[in-house]
């Protein structure tokens, strides 16, 4: 699969701006609606979230350092490399969404959660948005990310990209279920 580097950017950008406003219609909330669970061990939308802004405090930080140390690029396209390509499909949802097992230190569950959950969420879709934009003038295949799984593992950019936006598209879809439960 090669994809026009602009394509790519822009179908990502379009997923983040959807999620943002998503979560502004989820600050509306109560507290109470938003720490509901269907079972003990569920997780609630404030659990989904502080799950993502987990990722997010890793990955925005990563992707910032990975562009500003990027050279202007001359490349119009974008190919997905083997693994990046796994793993960033392997995070999208599925029609029964397949559960996967988080790292502990991922999984938020019975943490003393509030809204500010929410605005942490809101501004890191906004940081992501950013990103993307400043992201039009690297290279995607050549700059390389580092992943919170390993120090071993580096990612080109486009997929670390891909990574954690269906990432977050994985759990968006998981707190729209708890929405109509």
């Amino acid at each position: 699969m090669k994809i026009s580097t602009s394509e790519l950017l822009n179908e990502l950008k379009n997923t983040t701006e959807e999620y943002l406003h998503f979560a502004e219609m989820l600050s509306l909330k109560t507290e109470h609606d938003l720490n509901f669970r269907i079972s003990a061990e569920s997780w609630s939308i404030l659990d989904c979230l502080e799950h993502l802004n987990r990722y997010g405090d890793f990955y925005i930080p990563e992707i910032s350092r990975a562009i500003s140390s990027a050279g202007k690029s001359s490349s119009t396209f974008f190919k997905p490399g083997i693994l990046g390509n796994y793993f960033a499909k392997s995070m999208l949802p599925k029609e029964n969404l397949n559960k996967m097992k988080t790292l502990k230190a991922m999984n938020p569950i019975h943490s003393n959660l509030d809204k500010g959950v929410v605005d942490t969420f809101i501004k890191q879709q906004e940081k992501m948005l950013e990103l993307l934009e400043k992201a039009q003038k690297v290279d995607l295949e050549k700059t390389k990310t580092n992943i919170s799984i390993s120090k071993l593992i580096r990612l080109k950019l486009g997929d670390t990209f891909r990574f954690v936006i269906y990432h977050n598209q994985r759990h968006v879809e998981q707190i729209k279920r708890i929405l109509t439960d």
